[in-house]
């Protein structure tokens, strides 16, 4: 998952790097602080604009549980935040399992070309565009799927569904 925030106030880069342990800033490389927490494990990006981004958390508890211990870490260092972040989801990444290989040659024709991107020389799987829910799905070979681009769960839970539906409709999922 990656949610993004706003602390409120500009953040002095450099200082913060010294205060939290383990930050790594190396403003020639990348123009934000990486802090990685152990627990939950997540990396959050620290930009001077005071705007926060968390990724690798597996649900949103994890997203506010990291902040808050971000946050917690930098009033210690002696910065003030007027309040308490926004959390807002920007995408969250899930796998799935169609339960048996599929072919995909045929898969890309029965899905529609203007929905599918499918070159098995350059990615091993095909690329379908949803627009409703709006997301993408990496399909594989193998039967495994990975859905990116969603900002609410349900909204995988959706696609899979619509996925499967028109599979087993076209008969190439038993």
């Amino acid at each position: 998952m990656v949610a993004s925030a706003s602390l409120g106030t500009e953040l002095d880069l450099q200082a913060l790097a010294v205060s939290l342990d383990g930050a790594d800033y190396e403003p020639e490389q990348f123009p934000g602080l990486i802090y990685r927490l152990k627990e939950p494990k997540t990396a959050t990006l620290l930009f001077r604009s005071g705007k926060v981004v968390c990724t690798g958390a597996k649900s949103l508890d994890q997203v506010k549980l990291a902040i808050d211990k971000v946050t917690t870490q930098i009033r210690k260092a002696g910065i003030s935040l007027d309040s308490e972040p926004k959390i807002e989801v920007q995408n969250i990444v899930a796998s799935s399992d169609l339960g048996q290989k599929i072919n995909l040659n045929v898969i890309a024709i029965t899905l529609g070309l203007e929905h599918v991107e499918y070159e098995p020389e350059q990615f091993p799987g095909l690329v379908y565009r949803l627009d409703e829910p709006k997301v993408v799905l990496l399909i594989f070979g193998s039967g495994k799927l990975v859905c990116a681009g969603a900002r609410i769960p349900q909204d995988i839970e959706k696609a899979v569904d619509k996925l499967t539906k028109e599979l087993t409709a076209a008969g190439l999922l038993s």
